[in-house]
């Protein structure tokens, strides 16, 4: 390229610039303008803080709610895509840890108030809470003493029977624990298992097939300020096969530690087939359980430190209702099996 080229070039590049600056000043500026009336809004990922409780119901299949352990009772009725809290100024609480929807009348719900996730940021609770309009209203029906509310189940064919497990205090001693029964939809409980005042229900199962069998399982343990503790003489798994009237203890049966101090025990039964118990056991030995015989003996098939560690926390176990050899474990990970545990 000549001299000539290049200053004729040079030249019109900077011709060019000099008539862009001042139309660059001016869209800065009016750029600038714009900008004090907008307002920020989050586009997400949305974050709610944990949920421990969620429930929904069969013959509605776009509506469910969840139970948030910093902000109430949310629910959709468009399979998710937005929802809307249904507890606001209504209940005294803002930690929801419990959740069920009757089986036989979709607008009967109870919550329970509270965490029972032991860790060190938790915010009680005052008990349990009724709506029998989906959400729409709420009556305080009792265990205002208690910390936490692990479980509610309500029998599947019978809505008036209702079953509340209840942790009672985070860090003293109190006598609102245990898992509790009503037959009149929750105007009126009974204690029908029972510890001692530092000891807590964690778990409640009910079998599908056969309501009068009932599994459940206690935990002694406590949250204070600069302490906690997991495990003791209290904590065990039971059956009631009755109704939830008399209870048999089944900790040491056959096949479980027969040593050691106990912690929390998840629990379930499989709707496919109700000889299959699944226990996930706190205790130096412990891990997955599995039992073929309705919880009378018990096979270790799982004692990975994925699925156990943090157990004041975790332990939670889910059997799939279609195949009994399917099931769930909620920790760091979510876990899921197809052959029984193992």
């Amino acid at each position: 390229m000549s001299r000539s080229m290049k200053r004729e070039t040079l030249g019109t590049s900077l011709f060019v610039f000099l008539l862009a600056v001042p139309s660059l000043a001016l869209s800065q500026a009016n750029e600038a303008a714009l900008l004090p009336p907008l307002q920020w809004r989050s586009i997400g990922p949305d974050r709610g803080g944990r949920s421990i409780a969620v429930a929904g119901h069969r013959d509605r299949p776009f509506e469910y709610y969840f139970g948030a352990v910093g902000g109430g009772l949310w629910k959709t009725s468009d399979s998710g895509l937005n929802w809307a809290p249904v507890t606001d100024f209504q209940i005294n609480s803002a930690s929801v840890g419990a959740v069920a929807v009757s089986d036989t009348d979709p607008d009967v719900i109870f919550i329970g108030t509270g965490e029972t996730c032991i860790r060190g940021n938790i915010l009680p609770g005052d008990g349990v809470y009724r709506s029998r309009d989906a959400g729409e209203t709420w009556q305080h029906v009792g265990f205002a003493e208690s910390h936490g509310i692990s479980k509610i189940r309500i029998h599947p064919f019978n809505p008036d029977i209702v079953f509340v497990a209840s942790f009672g205090k985070y860090g003293a001693a109190s006598d609102e624990r245990g898992v509790f029964k009503s037959t009149d939809g929750g105007d009126s409980w009974r204690k029908v298992l029972y510890r001692n005042d530092e000891t807590g229900a964690i778990d409640i199962v009910i079998d599908q097939n056969n309501p009068d069998v009932i599994y459940a399982s206690l935990w002694e343990a406590y949250r204070k300020e600069y302490q906690m503790s997991s495990g003791g003489p209290g904590s065990g798994m039971f059956k009631s096969t009755d109704g939830g009237e008399t209870w048999t203890e089944m900790t040491r049966n056959p096949g479980m530690p027969q040593s050691g101090l106990v912690g929390r025990i998840g629990l379930a039964v499989s709707p496919a087939n109700s000889d299959r118990v699944y226990a996930l056991f706190e205790n130096d030995d412990g891990g997955l359980f599995s039992s073929d015989d309705a919880g009378e003996t018990w096979t270790l098939v799982n004692d990975a430190r994925a699925i156990r560690q943090r157990a004041f926390y975790y332990t939670h176990v889910f059997a799939d209702p279609m195949d009994e050899d399917v099931v769930y474990m909620q920790n760091t990970s979510f876990f899921r099996s197809t052959d029984g545990g193992a």
